[in-house]
């Protein structure tokens, strides 16, 4: 008897998804459990599993359409004969590249993010060939792209190097391609949240500088204990977190939210922090961040950041969040005026920490700074408010022995 393999509940603000892309065909034998599909939310990419073994009947949706909750998009016949080597005669038979036939389907497709497997078929790649950093191994964007950089190198560097050419000007009428393509919806729904932050709330951005020396130099005296008693790396998110919720005690104002005409104050902490991932930006959400100790943040956090980046985190891991952190510093930049995550009404940004010469009691030193950026919702929290927000954080972080005591 035939199955009806069917989009799954999506979330109650979710009210469609767009389906990304097959990783089976019609007539292909697949598992139980394996990766059928992915469709794409305006936050996640959710997988839809095969209820049990047996072969494709029937695609109902193709690629790039847009679905609902309990659209029935495959039909499944069940049955013991499809075992994953059923297939394998009706591929060798296709004329294709021995690296196309090997991510035709089974456990390698089932191992790439969305963004992988495209760029894997693009480039005709043998998908078992790239090493994945991924969560259980899996193949993300950046690994493909640093599978291609090593495997173009690697014919360049056996070249002798050419005698420079004559310059010569391009032709006129000469090929000049572009391309057109569609937003993702995850691109298309931060520039909808962009949009509406910009046109609703009444943004301003203060600064701030903070001098890190104590904080690297608890750093280097514990790292390497903290590690081998935690399991986990002693980061800079995890001090920015808890003198953050410090300094939000101390002005609730900054922890708040709108909701119409009025203010929802939180008298918990549900700290988001900003991850780039191929896809677009993400905002996992740590909850009750307040109870947390440094090594369930640092944890925690970089359980979120993998998870955004292969794409397995969920949409209630993305949603809610009173608060947002965004590290601007790890590409390089200085300082930034970072745009807010609505309906919150305050977002820190964080900058490259860069070695510059600081009057220390009458004397010039060299210490690592970092700029700080609170942009914030003028409607709700004044100027005042977020100076000394600002200077709070600064402070707690020159002298981390306030984190402790709730100084």
């Amino acid at each position: 008897m035939s199955i009806e393999v069917k989009v799954p509940q999506l979330p109650e603000s979710v009210t469609d998804a767009t389906l990304v892309t097959w990783h089976k065909k019609a007539g292909d034998a697949v598992g139980r459990d394996e990766n059928l599909v992915d469709l794409e939310t305006d936050k996640v990419v959710l997988e839809v599993p095969a209820p049990l073994a047996g072969v494709i009947k029937e695609l109902k949706v193709q690629d790039g359409a847009t679905v609902t909750s309990g659209q029935v998009l495959a039909i499944l016949e069940p049955g013991e004969a499809a075992a994953p080597s059923a297939p394998a005669p009706k591929q060798a038979s296709t004329p294709a590249a021995p690296e196309s036939k090997s991510n035709g389907g089974g456990a390698a497709a089932a191992k790439l993010a969305p963004a992988a497997k495209r760029m894997v078929e693009e480039h005709k790649l043998d998908a078992g060939q790239i090493a994945g950093s991924g969560r259980d191994g899996r193949v993300t964007k950046g690994d493909v792209i640093q599978h291609l950089s090593t495997k173009d190198a690697a014919p360049a560097a056996k070249q002798a190097k050419p005698a420079a050419p004559a310059v010569q000007l391009p032709a006129a009428g000469g090929s000049r391609n572009e391309q057109r393509v569609p937003m993702t919806r995850l691109r298309a729904r931060i520039a909808e949240r962009l949009i509406q932050a910009q046109s609703t709330a009444a943004m301003l951005t203060t600064f701030n500088e903070v001098d890190l020396t104590a904080v690297n130099e608890i750093r280097a005296r514990y790292k390497d204990k903290f590690e081998k008693t935690h399991g986990v790396k002693l980061g800079f998110t995890s001090f920015f977190i808890k003198a953050a919720i410090e300094a939000l005690r101390k002005f609730p104002a900054v922890n708040a939210s709108i909701d119409g005409n009025d203010i929802v104050y939180h008298e918990f902490y549900d700290v988001g922090v900003a991850v780039s991932t191929d896809r677009g930006l993400m905002v996992p959400v740590l909850r009750n961040a307040e109870q947390m100790t440094f090594a369930q943040i640092e944890a925690a956090v970089g359980s979120y950041a993998q998870k955004a980046r292969d794409g397995s985190i969920t949409l209630e891991e993305l949603t809610g969040g009173t608060f947002t952190l965004t590290n601007g510093g790890v590409f390089g930049s200085l300082m930034s005026t970072p745009i807010l995550n609505p309906p919150q009404v305050a977002i820190l940004g964080m900058h490259k920490i860069q070695e510059r010469p600081m009057v220390i009691n009458g004397e010039i030193k060299v210490r690592p700074m970092m700029y700080l950026a609170l942009t914030y919702d003028h409607r709700i929290v004044d100027g005042r408010e977020s100076v000394q927000f600002l200077v709070a954080i600064k402070d707690a972080l020159e002298d981390p022995a306030r984190l402790l005591l709730q100084l």
